[in-house]
């Protein structure tokens, strides 16, 4: 066996580096950090070369002082942590003492610091590691770190770096991820002499969003808070409708730390579950504070792994916080029309509306003019249209022309799909609500109906189905509808299996089943809103579902509930008597619980009358 040795000091020091400075990013982090534990209200953050040649982290914290400056430099050397107790109950970024050394070991670092307290601040330079200046400058309170030459000295790892943008790119997202965990903070961002980020600080965490985020993704927020059993839940959600194929958008940060959390994740995309489409996930930027002793933030060396020492606690108080801010900030989708390519009025200036003098004729006098007599009978014209009204009995006054209701011919109804009627099966209103105006229908499928200033585009089908699954989820005893004659299934033991383990949800939801060996089911009740249909077809679509699903009972009932309400509910295409129409509409409109469908679809479209109005030039 080969001889063991104690490593040289160097060589241990490069080795730490290596697991603490992986590229300019992780540089950026530990100093970053550093800079917000030391209570800096403003950091700057500059870098050419991607950070390879050139960083700069200035911040106007507590500083360093004069004394203690060589001492920071040195490995496991900190002043968050002196005893053992102190690792139970971490409040601070960094703590282990290594993020200096470091970074000392495989760079030439200058330092600039100066405490409140002293007159006089301080001038250090290391390279490699190795002290080659300390002196007293005159700089302002705070410390600035400048970090040139990355990896000098260890010119393996410089293979491993990419090309100055993607280091500068991973610099910049290491840079807004911080800025979002700190809206109270101000951050300003330069990358090869222009600035790219900055935040006013002050604590807005929808300021910082827009910031960071942009302003169409932070649009689509809506306000999280919330308190359960000494955790704290705040921050900004997506609204289901704005939910993306991705998870780029997920921010999660644990007092004041960006950290991934599985449970906090899975705990999130439950609280849209039947809300948000199907491959969809939300985004979301969300802090949680919980008391620090149930918590391990030491189980990864660059501390954006954490432990809880009870995740259920966590996942239910993420849930609840998410699924009660979708519950009251959520609003319809609203549709936003573009300009009309030609606008008539844009080249108008104020003048041209001016009125030279006060017009006294009449509107009617204005609109009626040059009565004319053809075959014993008269006409009257507008000015620019063909004849518009047509008498037998003499011409009357135009005052009495104007005095009289227009009688409007309703169009004639156009023929109606052959398909076959279905009844919605709404419940009756009986709260004071919004009057509620039904327009029309567009292709058998889309309801049209005004409510105040907008127009709402419903599809039925997605509004029934949610209207039937939410009777079956409050729903105390299901209804149930007994076959005249109990029907057998024959499965696949896949489908099979997966139908006998969930034999109480079935029931649960109106079906009663049970075992007649051979891979063989018989079915002898079903919910009354699905009598007539294939009962077969039907248990092979359930069986399906429970297999896919695999987890818990209550997920697995909800798929359930999907399925039989899909199946029941009215159908695109099929023929609605306006009364049905009418009552779905008001269903939908007036309840706030009715806005996607259990697949996460929204059931209606928002288009205010102002857009309308935008549309046609009435208004700029």
């Amino acid at each position: 066996m080969p001889e063991i040795k104690v490593l040289p000091q160097e060589v241990a020091e490069l080795i730490a580096a290596g697991e603490v400075v992986e590229r300019p990013a992780s540089v950026i982090k530990e100093l970053v950090e550093n800079a917000i534990d030391a209570g800096a209200k403003h950091i700057t953050v500059e870098i050419q070369r991607g950070g390879i040649s050139y960083i700069r982290i200035q911040d106007d914290g507590c500083g360093i002082a004069a004394k203690d400056v060589p001492t920071a430099f040195l490995r496991h050397a900190t002043s968050k942590i002196a005893k053992e107790d102190d690792l139970n109950a971490i409040g601070t970024l960094g703590f282990r003492g290594e993020a200096l050394a470091a970074i000392a070991a495989v760079s030439r670092v200058e330092l600039f610091t100066k405490t409140k307290e002293e007159t006089m601040g301080t001038h250090y330079k290391t390279e490699g590691g190795v002290q080659v200046l300390c002196e007293e400058a005159g700089c302002p309170d705070g410390t600035t770190m400048i970090i040139r030459d990355l990896f000098f000295n260890t010119p393996a790892r410089m293979k491993f770096l990419k090309k100055d943008v993607s280091e500068a790119n991973a610099a910049g997202a290491v840079v807004d991820r911080i800025a979002l965990s700190h809206p109270e903070i101000s951050f300003r961002m330069i990358r090869e002499g222009k600035q790219t980020l900055t935040t006013a600080g002050g604590g807005k965490i929808d300021a910082a969003v827009y910031s960071v985020l942009g302003r169409e993704f932070a649009g689509t927020l809506i306000p999280v808070s919330a308190e359960r059993e000494r955790i704290a839940v705040t921050g900004l959600t997506c609204k289901p409708v704005s939910c993306r194929p991705t998870r780029n958008n997920q921010f999660v940060f644990l007092n004041g730390r960006l950290v991934r959390s599985g449970t906090v994740t899975a705990a999130v995309e439950q609280a849209y579950k039947n809300s948000a489409m199907i491959g969809k996930f939300p985004g979301f930027v969300l802090y949680i504070s919980v008391p620090p002793e149930t918590v391990d933030v030491n189980v990864h060396p660059a501390k954006t792994e954490v432990r809880f020492s009870d995740e259920r606690r966590i996942f239910d108080a993420v849930y609840y916080a998410v699924k009660d801010a979708l519950k009251g900030g959520d609003t319809r989708p609203e549709i936003k029309t573009k300009p009309p390519a030609f606008n008539p009025f844009e080249r108008l200036k104020s003048d041209s509306f001016k009125q030279d003098k006060l017009q006294t004729e009449t509107v009617a006098e204005a609109v009626y003019q040059h009565p004319v007599r053809e075959s014993g009978k008269t006409f009257y014209r507008f000015q620019s249209s063909p004849p518009l009204i047509k008498e037998d009995a003499p011409a009357k006054p135009a005052e009495a022309v104007m005095r009289e209701k227009p009688v409007i011919e309703k169009p004639r109804e156009e023929s109606v799909p052959v398909k076959p009627a279905v009844s919605v099966d709404i419940e009756k209103e009986t709260e004071e609500r919004p009057d509620v105006i039904l327009i029309g229908e567009a292709f058998s499928t889309y309801i049209i109906a005004q409510m105040g200033n907008s127009v709402f585009m419903i599809d039925k089908h997605a509004a029934h189905e949610r209207i039937l699954f939410n009777r079956l989820k409050q729903s105390e005893k299901p209804q149930a509808q007994v076959l005249l004659t109990p029907v057998s299934v024959s499965l696949r033991q896949e489908e099979y299996g997966a139908l006998l383990s969930h034999l109480e949800e079935l029931k649960a939801a109106g079906f009663e089943a049970e075992d007649f060996g051979q891979s063989t089911i018989v079915v002898r009740t079903v919910p009354p809103t699905l009598t007539g249909e294939d009962v077969p077809s039907l248990m092979e679509e359930l069986a399906d579902s429970f297999l896919k699903t695999g987890r818990t009972q209550i997920e697995a009932l909800d798929d359930l509930y999907h399925t039989v309400a899909c199946k029941a509910a009215i159908k695109a295409g099929f023929v609605t008597s306006r009364e049905e129409m009418a009552q779905l509409a008001k269903k939908v409109l007036t309840s706030d619980d009715l806005r996607y469908c259990p697949h996460g679809r929204p059931i209606a479209f928002e288009i205010k009358k102002r857009e309308l109005e935008k549309q046609f030039g009435r208004i700029q």
